[in-house]
């Protein structure tokens, strides 16, 4: 067996706007928790095209990390989230 075990959560939301953002949210959450989330691998899909992913953070790659805001962010990429301590 793996030692690492990936959680697979369907949640709806009404359009693509609204699941990257629920998306986003329930990440974010997850993290305060000390739940070991993978921020760049955050994905949606529709229902009927599940095998479509639309990525919800930007995770582009920086010195040091990689970008920690949403995939649509119009400011300067940065490493570290604003919600983040």
């Amino acid at each position: 067996m793996s030692g690492r075990w990936v959680i697979h959560l369907p949640v709806s939301a009404p359009d693509l706007l609204r699941a990257r953002i629920f998306a986003r949210t329930a990440a974010r959450v997850l993290a305060r928790l000390s739940a070991r989330v993978e921020h760049g691998g955050v994905t949606v899909s529709a229902e009927d095209q599940q095998g479509v992913h639309h990525w919800v953070f930007c995770d582009r790659p920086l010195p040091g990390g990689r970008c920690a805001l949403p995939v649509d962010h119009t400011a300067p990429c940065t490493r570290r989230a604003p919600w983040r301590r």
